[in-house]
């Protein structure tokens, strides 16, 4: 249905795709594996319309096409799930779905037929299962609520090629069934479906081939059936992969943290725990059960209403990030693109945005020493880029990871708040984090975790606390932290 040839994509000297080919049949779902950096991204693109190949060629039903836009690639039934969310935030619901389709009174006219614009929106969320008010505005969403109305304009289309880059990512496990319930259904009404996914195993339960990029290059395209996730692992990375959970373990030592019966009406209420130096605790549950809202209120972010924070026994002010900052906390956001980059400046900027005082001299800002700075972290963290000097929307999403965690770790702090911190990163970058994360926790830093990944949870974590709700109703040591009793525990079936 749709094919690319020998196709080769430049940006400046970064050549982000070399010689690739790849082939989407009808009625099949085809995933595309690699790591951060691979090509994909780029690919999809080409596939979207927003890029022009440099060589090769796109066929459509077998013939050679150009999309000179966007607009082009809609038209042929080409419609894309873009990783991150690109909502208009001050328009609703309904018009994101539908902006610049909107269903009209009469022509002559040009009025938005609103009722009906409201009422297709809420067909395509009951075909989803999800609750959503279509006249709902965009701003305040959460990152999940995003992705569904970004799965909802999909399929609001006229669509023959579904293409998905990461859609689960923020997604709640019965959220993901429904979206593959959906692209199942796509598939055997003869549409082809391109399934992008860091999540080997949702790889392995939708599609029935995959094709493999390494640094911009084809490696391989195969039937899934009778491929481990081992040989895949290797095809991507190019080596044996260490272990993706390196938990090593750490003398754990003082409170470092302490949280006491923090609330928040209407968001969180009597939340009490601890975090010790040298322990890594993971704050699971649902989307929506309030993990987030914790951790923006113990930054200090959101005010709370009731309770106390305290580091290393100093107690807190509310809703004061500067002084969290002081005291040695650090927070890495759920969202890494609105939240934790300043998507425009440049990488050594974003790295030196937290230590603007120390990189000052005579009250002036010193670039000698935020490159010095900057690239000290890249080697540290083995970022990949071109140069410090380009704007950190070049980087891959992963790359954009280790940016983030790289400004807060320049601050040294005591405590590290790390909220989803490998949600859209690939395995072996996914295994980097978990790896830095460990050694920290070794050196002593108190690390608290948000994950809605469950192996990452189990993996990683000396204790696991669940929240429901609001509140915390479980606390689960290491030894006894299984997938099943944090999943019984968050869904209210047993507490612990």
């Amino acid at each position: 249905m749709l094919a690319l040839r020998g196709v080769g994509k430049s940006f400046g000297s970064v050549r982000a795709l070399q010689d690739v080919s790849l082939e989407l049949y009808a009625g099949e779902a085809h995933a595309l594996a690699g790591e951060n950096g691979a090509g994909k991204s780029t690919l999809i693109k080409v596939l979207a319309g927003v890029h022009r190949p440099d060589t090769g060629q796109v066929l459509l039903d077998g013939q050679p096409l150009t999309f000179s836009g966007p607009g082009d690639a809609r038209d042929a039934g080409v419609a894309v799930i873009y990783q991150e969310p690109t909502l208009f935030p001050d328009l609703s619901v309904a018009e994101n779905i539908y902006m610049g389709r909107q269903p009209r009174l009469s022509r002559q006219l040009g009025r938005i037929d609103r009722r009906k614009l409201h009422t297709d929106t809420a067909a395509l969320f009951a075909r989803l299962g999800v609750a959503l008010d279509p006249a709902a505005p965009a701003r305040g969403l959460s990152i999940a609520d995003q992705q569904m109305v970004e799965i909802a304009k999909a399929l609001s289309l006229n669509t023959r090629v579904l293409i998905m880059d990461e859609p689960t990512a923020a997604l709640t496990p019965g959220e993901v069934s429904r979206l593959f319930g959906v692209a199942t259904a796509l598939r055997e009404e003869g549409a082809a479906v391109l399934f992008i996914s860091h999540r080997l195993e949702e790889v392995f339960a939708l599609c029935q081939r995959v094709t493999t990029l390494r640094d911009g290059r084809f490696v391989a395209s195969e039937p899934v059936e009778g491929l481990t996730a081992d040989e895949l692992v290797r095809r991507m990375v190019g080596r044996h992969l260490d272990a993706l959970y390196p938990k090593a373990e750490a003398t754990i030592g003082n409170v470092a943290l302490e949280v006491e019966r923090l609330t928040r009406e209407g968001v969180f209420t009597d939340v009490s725990f601890t975090v010790r130096r040298g322990e890594i605790v993971a704050l699971a549950g649902l989307i929506g059960a309030g993990r987030t809202e914790v951790a923006r209120a113990v930054f200090g972010i959101d005010r709370w209403d009731a309770g106390r924070v305290t580091i290393g026994g100093r107690q807190l002010p509310a809703a004061s990030p500067t002084a969290a900052m002081a005291a040695g906390v650090a927070l890495v956001p759920e969202d890494r693109r609105a939240q934790g980059l300043v998507m425009g400046a440049s990488i050594e900027r974003n790295l030196g945005l937290t230590r603007l005082k120390a990189l000052r001299r005579a009250g002036l800002m010193s670039r000698g020493r935020e490159r010095s700075q900057a690239a000290d972290w890249a080697l540290r963290l083995q970022l990949k880029y071109a140069r410090l000097s380009d704007t950190v929307s070049t980087l891959s999403g992963g790359n954009q990871q280790k940016v983030v965690l790289a400004k807060w770790l320049a601050t040294e702090p005591k405590v590290l708040i790390v909220d989803e911190p490998t949600r859209g990163i690939d395995v072996g970058t996914k295994a980097e984090v978990h790896r830095l994360l460990s050694e920290l926790a070794g050196r002593g830093l108190a690390v608290l975790m948000i994950s809605s990944d469950l192996p990452e949870v189990i993996g990683m974590a000396d204790r696991v606390l669940v929240m429901r709700e609001g509140r915390l109703v479980a606390e689960i040591p290491r030894a006894e932290a299984t997938e099943e009793t944090v999943m019984s525990a968050a869904t209210g079936q047993v507490k612990v």
